[in-house]
């Protein structure tokens, strides 16, 4: 797979994502990836999948995911062998994870900082796919499922239902799932939303094809949402400035924009606490780049980038296509 944010007039930086097939942190390096390469226009980047320890070799893998920079791999360790093993980072901060932080990337690809949104749509970048231990991605599932067909999250019987081949009172499952930030739930113990779901009214409506008419926690959600169901739906939102509806239609799998100008922006407040406190409200769809930058030009503190509609689309694919691709168990 590739795709380019390059102008044809520059010679184009090559960066290419070396990953063994379902590398889980694929799609985290992914979402880091689109962050880091925000509003750079010579840069060509490729997708290759690595099944086998020659092609890695061959390629210059040091295990999954790896980063290559016009050929070089920056977040190499001399001495290290080409492997389709799955590979860690540690940040500057001490922390291991799936894949570099967005700052890391930036300094890697020679992009200035712009104190990303770090932790918006996809948990911090570490993904929004529940583990299957414990019952969480079979309750998460049902919840998304639920959702999906009707426009509300499932009842305490269909809950029980998901929970029970493990051996968890459903209760609990999703308790831990709000803790991780996979959803939310109210002061009674009520799923609120479960990304990309709200169960509250939001800017964002989607008319999903054949299926119920939802709201989305935010613009990524809303486009993330097609792609997880495999479905056609209607997106509707309006730009928070001049209050102009900006409309996205998916069929079979091609987004249409209106207006053509439109873009999002991708941002969050610092702090600590779940997206939907600290992003939601910042993932936005604007009808065009000038007025995306008035409007965060009025709200101090806020890190982010704004994204082209292509990048806008892959991030909401990644993040959120693989949700109900695979299996609870």
């Amino acid at each position: 797979m590739t795709w380019s944010v390059r102008d044809p007039e520059v010679s184009p930086m090559r960066v290419e994502m070396l990953i063994v097939p379902d590398c889980p942190n694929g799609p985290v390096l992914k979402e880091r990836l689109v962050l880091a390469l925000a509003g750079r226009t010579d840069v060509e980047v490729a997708e290759h999948v690595v099944d086998d320890q020659a092609e890695a070799e061959r390629r210059g893998m040091h295990g999954s995911p790896t980063l290559l920079v016009d050929g070089r791999d920056p977040f190499a360790v001399p001495g290290t062998s080409a492997s389709v093993s799955c590979r860690l980072y540690r940040g500057a901060d001490g922390r291991v994870g799936g894949a570099p932080s967005v700052e890391e990337l930036r300094r890697a690809l020679g992009t200035p900082a712009t104190g990303g949104a770090d932790r918006s749509a996809g948990r911090a970048g570490r993904g929004r796919l529940a583990p299957v231990e414990g019952g969480l991605r079979a309750v998460q599932q049902a919840v998304l499922r639920s959702f999906a067909t009707t426009g509300a999250p499932p009842g305490q019987a269909e809950l029980d239902r998901a929970a029970e081949p493990f051996a968890v009172p459903a209760d609990r499952v999703l308790a831990e799932l709000a803790a991780e930030d996979f959803l939310t739930l109210d002061d009674t113990g009520r799923i609120q939303a479960a990304y990309p779901f709200s169960v509250t009214p939001t800017e964002h409506v989607v008319q999903i094809a054949d299926g119920p008419t939802v709201w989305s926690m935010c613009a990524i959600d809303a486009l993330g949402i097609p792609v997880m169901l495999g479905a056609d739906a209607v997106i509707t939102s309006a730009d928070p400035v001049t209050g102009e509806p900006v409309r996205v239609e998916f069929t079979d799998g091609t987004a249409t924009w209106q207006p053509a100008t439109a873009v999002v922006y991708y941002g969050a407040r610092p702090g600590n606490g779940p997206a939907a406190a600290l992003c939601c409200g910042y993932l936005r769809f604007f009808t065009d780049r000038d007025t995306a930058e008035q409007w965060t030009g009025r709200n101090a503190g806020l890190n982010g980038a704004v994204l082209d509609q292509a990048e806008a689309e892959r991030l909401g694919a990644d993040i959120f296509g693989p949700l109900l691709a695979g299996p609870a168990q």
